[in-house]
């Protein structure tokens, strides 16, 4: 193991497992593939889960690890570092987010149909912003950045409008979806799965936010034409 996972390994595999569903961002999709239940064994801390799955604890924890996310300016780069940056810590982010917190919000409204906080609609609108989003991501991938790459000076206005309409819906379903998911918050004796479904989704509402903003501000403007200067 390296420094940083030596340094976190003793603390983590320590930790209860559902706590650790709920306070890393991602994990669920982890413990998923190692079938080790985050839900209703989550008291169990990760180390003795492991070993009662015959796991190595280690690979566990580098998987974790790699959830870590860390954010760097670019704001001095230049643009091909700032589209390097976009597409790895946002869009192979998204994609691995979505399809997870789909999951989550599909078997939270099925296991808590009957109450009264559940989250009615999460999953369907989940699934509309993965498909929304995709195809943005798609777009800036095939059509937009490789523009960019190249100078795109003058040629690269109309596709960045498009791409910052986009945005706007963006925003729009980032509100509702943290209204359908009221505002992170879970309700009391709210299950590890609630839990760590809000925390992600906090977690996913965050980095769009942030992927919008370098794009919107930092990125597009280097390749739109400038305002004219005002009269003294």
């Amino acid at each position: 193991m390296n420094a940083v996972l030596e340094t976190l390994a003793p603390n983590r595999a320590r930790q209860a497992i559902g706590q650790i569903a709920v306070e890393l961002p991602g994990a669920t999709a982890v413990f998923r593939r190692h079938k080790l239940d985050f839900c209703c064994g989550g008291q169990i801390p990760l180390q003795e889960a492991c070993e009662a799955k015959q796991l190595s604890v280690d690979t566990v924890l580098a998987e974790l690890e790699g959830l870590q996310r860390v954010d760097v300016d670019v704001a001095q780069q230049p643009a091909p570092e700032v589209i390097d940056h976009i597409l790895q810590r946002y869009h192979a982010v998204h994609r691995e987010q979505l399809p997870e917190l789909i999951r989550m919000a599909r078997r939270v409204e099925a296991v808590h149909r009957d109450s009264p906080d559940v989250p009615a609609g999460l999953a369907a609108h989940l699934e509309a912003m993965e498909a929304e989003l995709l195809d943005h991501m798609d777009k800036e991938e095939n059509i937009l950045f490789p523009l960019l790459r190249a100078g795109g000076l003058g040629m690269a206005h109309n596709p960045i409008a498009v791409m910052r309409h986009e945005h706007i819906s963006h925003g729009e379903q980032l509100e509702r979806l943290m209204a359908l998911a009221h505002n992170t918050q879970p309700p009391s004796g709210a299950c590890n799965t609630w839990r760590a479904l809000y925390a992600g989704i906090a977690q996913l509402s965050d980095d769009l936010i942030n992927h919008i903003h370098l794009e919107n501000n930092l990125l597009f403007p280097q390749f739109e034409p400038r305002a004219a200067a005002c009269c003294p």
